[in-house]
């Protein structure tokens, strides 16, 4: 879909924009009704056999099929948006009624006992009734809307509650679901096709193709809170930042090839600050650094980070200052100890694990007096360091992987002592290491992203998840309070929804059994 600030004037032209926008999606959807048919085939040859070759095809055509249907499921919103509201509608709703099983809960929505204009009493006049799946505790059941009508028995005016808003019309995934699904594929790693079959065991039948398309319209809908995020993320004085493969289909030749994400992360909670922490992502095709550059183009202050060669751009002009991270100096030192341990080696270690003792009596304290302590107890440590080093360097051969880790440290020694010129800048970048570890664990579920555009939509939900956990909050109470409320949210008003501004109210949050209103 063309953005809303390109589409032209002319009315010939807007029908032919229409229409090709209409063909594209056709044949998308002869697409996606092609990989669910080959699915299906292929599931019927698996049945009574194993073969991990057939598991790995049909985990591939999964992956395209949840891709293609998040794709359809952004067209919709920017298509609901171009018409001039920020409400998707669903797919077509299934022949089937929701399975009767399950326990009902009834909203109901009284209209006015008296007539606004003539003030009669309002008789009763029938109702119209609305259900939605939603997800409870682990547990399935259908909440039920009902809207009662009433009419004037004076003047026959008529009287009913208007519905509720959804993230998504006429379908029948109600908030709660599409928090459960967000969750478990994006903090859980339940690609949707095992989540169907989970819910299959209650009864319950959740097509995976639908599930990809409100994956897509969930995430479409999110962006302003996730350009939110990142601008808050990026509005402070030090930075912490990495980056993690991740395997991407290719178009074509269903091969893959590896994209990247990167994390950028706000934490200062060590040093002492109280301002709530932050977690945003980034995916890109490839590890050029025109994409950390990009990103951080705003920023100035200190960023937190390996040696990657990429961050050099943003370092040469003194907008930016590099800190560097302890964790990855001494993981060289270690790796050689642990081949060919040595006195030597032993000592240096020793020495870099008192800066980690020192680290840990001081974490929380105030800048202030962190700074202190590692400008009278750390900089000695450093210093015997860097002697060691420059000692042991002169002795070694320069081919010797000791020597390598040795010139990784030096070569990076005033990045790696700058943290104790700032009690706010930390000993290491463990920070966003640990961000990253829902993408490692990721990857071992999903094996690989669908395109370009499923890294995008995993970027989006791992920052608004991820800052979810930062700040103590419960991911899916949090996604499914924004689905409930963003489509009716004000843009201009965006920053009301980020996790710490409703923490409060979703410690407050309930669903009666029962209500009426």
């Amino acid at each position: 879909m063309t953005d809303d600030a390109q589409l032209p004037d002319d009315v010939d032209a807007l029908k032919a924009l229409l229409i090709e926008a209409r063909a594209q999606l056709a044949e998308r959807d002869i697409e996606i009704e092609q990989l669910k048919a080959q699915i299906d085939k292929l599931k019927r040859m698996q049945f009574g056999r194993k073969s991990e070759q057939l598991d790995r095809q049909i985990e591939r055509l999964e992956t395209e099929l949840e891709d293609l249907t998040g794709g359809r499921g952004v067209a919709d919103v920017r298509r609901a948006r171009a018409s001039g509201t920020n409400v998707p509608v669903g797919a077509t709703a299934s022949k089937e009624a929701l399975p009767p099983h399950l326990p009902r809960e009834e909203h109901v929505l009284e209209p006015d006992s008296s007539c606004p204009n003539c003030g009669n009493a309002m008789q009763p006049l029938g109702e119209d009734v609305s259900e939605q799946l939603a997800r409870v505790a682990a547990m399935f059941k259908v909440i039920r809307t009902i809207r009662r009508k009433a009419v004037c028995s004076g003047c026959n005016h008529f009287s009913q509650r208007p519905m509720p808003g959804l993230p998504i019309e006429r379908s029948i995934a109600h908030p709660s679901l599409l928090a459960d699904i967000l969750v478990s594929k994006f903090a859980d790693h339940q690609p949707l096709y095992r989540q169907s079959a989970i819910a299959a065991r209650d009864g319950v039948r959740l097509d995976p193709a639908s599930m990809g398309r409100w994956v897509g319209q969930c995430e479409a809908l999110c962006e302003p809170l996730t350009e939110a995020l990142r601008v808050y993320t990026m509005a402070t004085f030090k930075l912490h930042a990495d980056d993690t493969p991740i395997p991407v289909l290719a178009p074509g030749n269903k091969k893959t090839r590896t994209g990247r994400l990167w994390v950028y992360v706000r934490d200062d909670s060590r040093s002492g600050s109280t301002e709530p922490a932050a977690v945003w992502f980034a995916y890109s095709p490839d590890r050029k650094g025109i994409h950390p550059q990009t990103h951080l183009a705003g920023f100035e202050g200190i960023l937190q980070a390996d040696a990657y060669g990429g961050f050099n751009e943003l370092y040469a002009g003194g907008r930016i200052r590099e800190a560097a991270c302890w964790d990855h100096a001494r993981r060289y030192l270690y790796d050689v100890h642990v081949r060919t341990p040595t006195e030597a080696t032993r000592h240096v270690l020793e020495l870099i694990g008192e800066l980690y003792g020192i680290e840990a009596d001081i974490r929380g304290k105030p800048a202030a007096e962190r700074l202190r302590v590692r400008q009278q107890k750390s900089l000695p440590v450093l210093a015997a360091i860097k002697a060691w080093m420059m000692e042991k360097l002169a002795t070694l051969s320069v081919k010797s992987e000791l020597a390598k880790a040795i010139r990784y440290s030096l070569n990076q020694w005033d990045a790696l002592v700058l943290y104790c010129d700032d009690g706010r800048i930390e000993i290491s970048n463990a920070l966003a290491e640990n961000a990253l570890r829902c993408v490692s664990l990721g990857r071992k579920n999903f094996l690989f992203a669908g395109s370009d555009s499923g890294g995008e939509r995993a970027a989006a939900m791992y920052g608004l998840i991820g800052t979810c956990k930062l700040n103590d909050i419960n991911p899916r109470a949090y996604l499914e309070y924004v689905l409930t409320h963003i489509a009716d949210h004000k843009v201009n008003r965006i920053n009301e929804l980020l996790p710490w501004n409703v923490a409060d109210k979703l410690l407050t949050q309930s669903t009666p059994p029962s209500s009426t209103i």
